[in-house]
């Protein structure tokens, strides 16, 4: 009976536990089944429960209704002795449950996982054949529409690139063919669009480019979740919260944040009181000391602007060091000396690219003009520049002596080791990075609570479903397993409303555990209750 329940509740939910990938991802016939496969831990972790539950009720009520219970207890078989097959049952469904929960189950979560992330250019290219469009993962910031998908090779025709913000569009990219290329890592993913001949609209104007670029970073898409820890995991992440991907990248934008606005603060204190004095006259150019340098690979910068400030920063927009007013740039060769071109520009914008633990700069110029030549030019984009090394000391504050970024000292001292006035978006950051450590930190406990009692839970919920099995031995035998899903569906309860608790910020984590630990004693006390009526009768 425990098999046949298990057998038939274990199809039943696997079909419904995938209809979620389904539906937002666009899987196809292959990785549904593969899917069912790798989610049967999770779902066997709420059905073998209930399967032996619904066993033991029905099992010990026709044992009972059919008088072989009576007759046991005329030959002097203890009652408890006739429970010894409902309790060895419950134990080995209790143990199965703590090992799928605790280090089966987060497994196969991680192998399905992989299995989207190695679908993922055929879930991307399906979507589109299908819908026309399709949202990147996870949060929806771009949309991709195309005309045509060609998945042998990669391109897309008659491309859309939508950038959304508060479900509003803040730029539109255009281009006659795109690449869409997928590089999987093990703890995160990036998709990167290359766009020929792109045309670009939004807030700052219009440019075009023979060739653009995007590259955006996303995390898993299944196992980026607390509850889908292992144990180990979950011990680990208590010791270094970096290994958790979302405090790992709440942790790198805080970082680039950081840098910005010290950046910012630098290039102020170089040149806001000279270009006071001096202003950004060409004749100033001359005279290197006035102007603020930027050394890179090939070409290095000095330049000169009436304002700077920071522009951005916050979880939709990556900040970025905003130059305006009357700005002279002067691009020249980093290992010649040898200027390249004179600038003059009323806007440009310095922000981080590459990787975000050792990033460079990029000085993107707008609507320009060429000293020497007199040409007017829409864009020009100067790579590949250097950190200064007051700004990189700054920023080594933060990590760790291996060199890992360290989240503790971002949520905490970032006033204390950077000296700085953190902006708006700073701050911002910086909090929202301090409270996903804390309610990771307090979802580990609660889920290593929870798991534990709804672990230690089966074996009183089973032998309470065998106990009103027999209590309604005269009834249908259905009505025994009904009852009995009473006082499984308190624990249940008891556990979610401690889950809650325990996971708001808000609130003491104590009386979540406690509550959910009452929910074990409340069954507990049931069974000794039902058993004592049962051996005094």
């Amino acid at each position: 009976m425990f098999l046949f329940a298990a057998v038939g509740l274990t199809l039943i939910l696997s079909l419904g536990s995938i209809l979620q990938p389904v539906q937002e991802y666009g899987v196809g016939p292959r990785q549904v089944v593969h899917l069912m496969g790798y989610f049967l831990p999770i779902t066997l972790t709420f059905v073998l429960p209930m399967a032996a539950l619904f066993a033991g009720a029905l099992i010990y009520g026709r044992f009972a209704s059919d008088n072989e219970l009576d007759a046991c207890r005329a030959s002097g078989i203890s009652l408890l002795t006739l429970t010894y097959p409902g309790l060895a049952l419950a134990v080995m469904v209790a143990v199965a449950n703590l090992f799928l929960s605790f280090y089966v189950m987060p497994v196969f979560v991680h192998r399905a996982e992989k299995s989207l992330k190695a679908d993922a250019k055929q879930i991307v290219f399906r979507n589109i054949e299908k819908r026309r469009y399709y949202e990147l993962p996870p949060d929806g910031r771009y949309l991709i529409y195309a005309d045509r998908a060609d998945m042998q090779s990669d391109t897309l025709s008659g491309v859309v690139v939508a950038e959304m913000k508060n479900n509003e569009m803040k730029n539109i990219t255009t281009a006659a063919a795109t690449r869409v290329l997928f590089r999987l890592h093990d703890t995160f993913n990036e998709v990167q669009i290359i766009a020929y001949k792109p045309s670009q609209m939004g807030p700052l104007g219009e440019g075009g480019a023979n060739l653009g670029s995007l590259t955006r970073e996303f995390g898993s898409l299944l196992g980026d979740e607390i509850e889908f820890k292992n144990f180990d995991e979950m011990r680990e992440i208590q010791r270094d919260m970096m290994r958790f991907y979302p405090i790992a990248e709440k942790a790198r934008q805080t970082y680039a944040q950081l840098i910005i606005e010290v950046l910012a603060q630098h290039i102020r204190a170089g040149i806001a009181d000279r270009a006071t004095r001096n202003g950004t006259s060409l004749e100033s150019v001359k005279d290197t000391g006035r102007f603020y340098e930027l050394l890179g690979t090939p070409n290095s910068v000095r330049f000169a602007a009436d304002r700077c400030d920071v522009q951005g920063g916050d979880i939709e927009q990556d900040g970025a060091v905003e130059l305006s007013g009357r700005i002279v740039i002067v691009e020249y060769d980093t290992d010649s000396k040898r200027p390249l071109r004179t600038m003059t520009s009323e806007k440009a914008t310095l922000h981080l690219d590459g990787d975000r633990l050792a990033p460079t700069l990029t000085l993107d110029i707008r609507t320009l003009r060429h000293v020497e030549s007199g040409e007017w030019e829409t864009r020009r984009i100067v790579r590949g520049l250097i950190l200064p090394q007051a700004v990189q000391t700054v920023a080594d504050a933060f990590k760790t002596p291996e060199g890992q970024l360290d989240a503790g000292k971002l949520a905490s001292g970032l006033s204390e080791l950077s000296g700085l006035q953190p902006s708006a978006g700073l701050a911002y950051l910086r909090g929202l990075l301090d409270w996903e450590m804390r309610k990771a930190s307090a979802e580990i406990r609660s889920e290593i609570h929870s798991r534990l009692v709804f672990g230690a839970g089966c074996i009183p919920m089973i032998l309470i479903g065998i106990g009103l099995g027999i209590l309604k031995r005269g009834g249908h035998l259905l009505s025994a397993f009904g009852a009995s899903c009473v006082p499984a569906a308190v624990l249940i309860v008891c556990i979610m409303s401690g889950k809650q608790l325990t996971e708001n910020l808000s609130a003491q984590t104590v009386p979540g555990i406690a509550l959910m630990w009452a929910g074990l004693g409340f069954l507990s006390l049931l069974v000794v209750g039902i058993y004592g009526w049962l051996l005094r009768h």
